[in-house]
């Protein structure tokens, strides 16, 4: 499989003048794309084919599919294949959707060409999961299950523990939906290795690591025969390994790289000192005297990526003349992403913040927050809404789905991290999950936008609710903003119940700034009913503001040019 995570190598076939300025422009924002000459297009194809990890093609679909028919091989290591007509008004999907990246590809090739992107693969247009798309290995009868789960057909979930999938339409099942003759399709989840037939699909979670040890000079040949052979015997399927982890004298071990490189996962490294603080079966004085630990293989296969202690011992250290290998175990960890929404229009909603939305199998959200992505969320989502004021219970109801080993993301508006979602919830995170923060476009930036450049140099922000935290400590912190000159934002700046903070902090700014400081009140930034209003320090009537504004201060440099609040940087060569 070709892996566009990674920078590909991208090859551009054109026939006409029109294809040749499309590609130009693929190659002008895309170092990693070339054009691909030849004698003829046919010859270009091949040759884009055959030497590049993904095509895109400016040519007729006919045209590419009848060139490329003799070459198909196996989706697994076929390049992607987009293909873009004439005019670039559609950017096709032609091969390699899931497999090869072809379905990524040819979104970023419609969003850089304006193009639009038409992508057929069934799962996608659907709005469902891809097996081959969550991450993990995928095997057996994996167009069948997926073909099963499209239509409907009852699918029998078997999992040997709870991983953090995203989620599944309900006609996927994890009690048994076998009826009289009927035999179910099935869809596991488990490292061993199973018998497959025409309606079972794999997937194979990262769960297995295998501690390595070896003396200098290990061949690769024997650490990868050693390994393949002891997973073999214990029924262990290759595809569910994590990593392979060692002691740190053993990071730059020739033969384990290789090995690691091979395979296809990284190498871990742990100090002596942390190796022999592991509890092991098998403890041996001559190691300990060579390398400061008792065991090298078994506690480091213990230790894992995270050396959060969560592990099984499945095979004690089994060695050869220069190997040692041992194979544990790793319990799931859920996981929970904290999302930032942005301000609320949907192009300023990051792709990552999409793409976590879609990998989640339950959503926790301010209602008002979850209305605005429900049309992003996969079939089957569990939505978790609540009013506002309910903060605490959103941390913890996403905290525990992610603990009992779900997916799960909560979202926040703006940026999760600023005065929103993230910091509650992290509070109560402990190591037992995985957390991703993706984040935002900030209300401040948002409103930003719309003011002119009032942030152009150093600026504050500041909430005025005293809900949680004392005014004291708010009326100090506005005391040192105004008398450091900073930019000032003001969050939360003034509700019915809490009409009279706003004033006062402006009564602060104002015995440190001169009466005409400009000052712009941003409601409902990037949603309907936005609006921008300009004033002074001395001008502003705080009756316009209320909980959906965000009231930027300038500093005393800050001025209105052109009817927008602009803060110098400062720049010598503006002197």
């Amino acid at each position: 499989m070709h892996d566009l995570t990674v920078t590909p190598r991208i090859g551009l076939v054109a026939a006409t003048a029109a294809g040749r300025r499309h590609a130009h422009t693929v190659t002008a924002a895309w170092p990693h794309a070339r054009l691909i000459e030849g004698e003829t297009v046919a010859d270009a194809l091949r040759s884009a084919w055959a030497g590049c990890d993904a095509v895109v093609a400016f040519l007729a679909t006919g045209a590419a599919v009848r060139i490329l028919a003799p070459l198909l091989a196996d989706k697994r290591s076929d390049p992607a294949v987009v293909v873009v007509d004439e005019a670039a008004r559609h950017a096709v999907a032609l091969l390699g959707g899931h497999a090869g990246g072809g379905n990524d590809l040819t979104e970023q090739v419609g969003a850089l060409l304006d193009a639009r992107p038409v992508i057929t693969t069934a799962t996608d247009a659907v709005g469902l999961p891809g097996l081959d798309t969550l991450g993990w290995p995928v095997q057996g009868a994996v167009a069948a299950v997926s073909r099963a789960i499209l239509d409907g057909e009852p699918v029998h979930l078997i999992a040997d523990a709870q991983w953090p999938l995203p989620a599944l339409p309900p006609n996927v099942h994890t009690e048994s939906t076998d009826t009289g003759n009927t035999v179910a399709y099935r869809l596991l989840v488990t490292d061993r290795v199973v018998p497959l037939d025409d309606r079972t699909a794999v997937l194979r979670p990262p769960s297995l690591v295998v501690g390595v040890g070896a003396s200098r000079g290990v061949p690769a040949a024997e650490v990868t025969e050693l390994l393949h052979r002891v997973l073999a015997e214990a029924g262990l399927s290759p595809a569910s390994l994590r990593c392979l982890a060692s002691a740190d004298v053993k990071a730059d071990e020739a033969g384990i790289l290789s090995t690691a490189d091979a395979i296809g996962v990284p190498l871990v490294t742990w100090p002596a000192t942390r190796l022999a603080a592991v509890d092991v079966p098998h403890p041996s004085e001559v190691v300990r005297a060579a390398v400061g630990t008792p065991s090298v293989a078994e506690a480091a296969a213990l230790l894992g990526p995270a050396g959060q202690g969560d592990a099984t011992l499945l095979v004690g250290k089994t060695a050869t003349a220069m190997a040692t290998v041992a194979v544990a175990r790793h319990a799931p960890r859920g996981r929970l992403a904290v999302v930032g929404l942005g301000p609320g229009a949907a192009d300023l909603r990051t792709p990552r913040a999409v793409a976590e939305l879609r990998r989640a199998a339950v959503v926790v959200g301010l209602d008002q927050y979850l209305d605005q992505v429900r049309d992003v969320l996969r079939p089957g989502t569990r939505v978790l809404s609540s009013g506002l004021g309910a903060e605490e219970a959103r941390a913890r109801a996403a905290v525990a789905e992610a603990t009992a080993g779900r997916a799960v993301a909560l979202v926040g508006s703006g940026d999760a991290g600023v005065y929103a979602m993230a910091s509650p919830a992290l509070e109560y995170a402990d190591e037992r999950i995985d957390v991703v923060g993706v984040p935002g476009v900030t209300a401040a930036l948002a409103a930003g936008a719309l003011l002119g450049a009032p942030l152009g140099h150093d600026h504050a922000y500041l909430s005025l609710s005293d809900l949680h935290t004392p005014w004291e400590v708010i009326e100090r912190r506005v005391t040192a903003a105004a008398e450091g000159d900073f930019v000032t934002l003001f969050y939360n700046p003034r509700s019915r119940a809490r009409d009279w903070q706003l004033g006062k902090a402006l009564g602060i700014l104002a015995a440190h700034r001169p009466p005409d400081t400009p000052i712009g009140v941003v409601r409902n930034a990037s949603r309907p009913g936005e609006r921008v209003h300009l004033a002074t320090l001395a001008t502003l009537d705080p009756a316009v503001v209320d909980m959906y504004s965000v009231v930027v201060v300038g500093s005393s440099d800050t001025r209105l040019i052109a009817g927008r609040m602009v803060t110098p940087r400062g720049y010598r060569w503006r002197s």
